[in-house]
């Protein structure tokens, strides 16, 4: 039986570290599996526009291509990672469809506003929002987590969320949807990560309290809580050794790729999901087996 892709690219994960957040694809090894050459568009989202935060890399850059692969072009939101958000409009565009990156800081309401209004303007329509962006600070001691940190994992985890939804909304129509991505870390929790983790409880939260305010629109609200996935925020949050070891503890006994993540967002968007709202799909290797 010959090996897993993923189990072969995760034995080749050298010990790394980054000294910024949120990280930066270029400077991991190996590259992040991001397009998964087995999976095969069939039209799920011809038509569609999609807005994705943190869209340059990681979880987003795979959602970007998985759009579109189905069909969708895509717009990207980023910090300042100049070179991954231009990788991700090229690998984008070798689909046949359109790409735009904005360098945009989510965790500023003008600038979520700003942001928007730039897609509108270059595609004239909105159709799904996903809700990407987000840092995270490790701490050993509870009493380390000091009150910048507090402000900005908030500001940019989950109002960031607020900011890009409250924007978008007046240009979603009925059959459009909202996915955000939410982690592990908001069911098990992480004693090291408790602003994080918290951040990403809200997310759950908002995640069901939107579905019911926007039920009677026909916008379907949901989220995505991964797991351990290789990510630029990894080797930007972690030590080496931890690094390392990144998802080992899983049942699968690896750490995920991007690549494996993407279908669940394909699904959401699309009308295969089009009995689902309010709710969150775990794509975890079994980290945790929710309820």
């Amino acid at each position: 039986m010959s090996k897993d892709p993923y189990e072969k690219i995760d034995e080749q994960v050298e010990p790394q570290v980054q000294d910024r957040q949120p990280g930066l694809e270029t400077e991991m090894t190996p590259e992040p599996i991001y397009d998964d050459e087995s999976y095969k568009g069939s039209g799920k989202l011809d038509g569609k526009v999609a807005l994705i935060t943190g869209g340059d890399s990681g979880i987003g850059r795979a959602v970007a291509v998985a759009y579109a692969k189905e069909g969708a072009n895509v717009a990207i939101a980023y910090l300042d990672e100049h070179q991954d958000a231009e990788d991700t409009v090229k690998a984008v565009e070798a689909y046949g469809v359109q790409a735009m990156k904005i360098a945009a800081d989510v965790s500023d309401v003008q600038a979520c506003n700003q942001l928007v209004a730039d897609v509108i303007g270059e595609f004239g329509k909105l159709n799904i929002v996903v809700n990407n962006a987000g840092k995270q600070f490790p701490v050993d001691d509870f009493l380390d987590i000091t009150p910048e940190q507090l402000k900005v994992t908030f500001e940019t985890n989950i109002y960031s969320m607020f900011y890009i939804t409250q924007a978008a909304l007046p240009h979603l129509e009925k059959g459009d949807s909202i996915i955000n991505t939410s982690s592990v870390t908001a069911y098990r929790g992480s004693e090291e990560l408790i602003d994080y983790s918290a951040t990403k409880g809200a997310i759950t939260a908002f995640t069901r309290s939107l579905a019911q305010s926007l039920s009677e629109k026909g916008i379907r609200v949901n989220s995505v809580a991964p797991g351990p996935i290789w990510t630029p925020l990894i080797p930007a949050s972690f030590g080496a050794e931890k690094v390392a070891s990144h998802g080992s503890d899983t049942l699968k006994e690896r750490r995920g790729q991007p690549a494996e993540v993407a279908p669940a967002y394909v699904y959401l968007a699309s009308r295969d999901g089009s009995y689902v709202t309010g709710q969150a799909i775990h794509v975890n290797g079994g980290d945790y087996i929710s309820s």
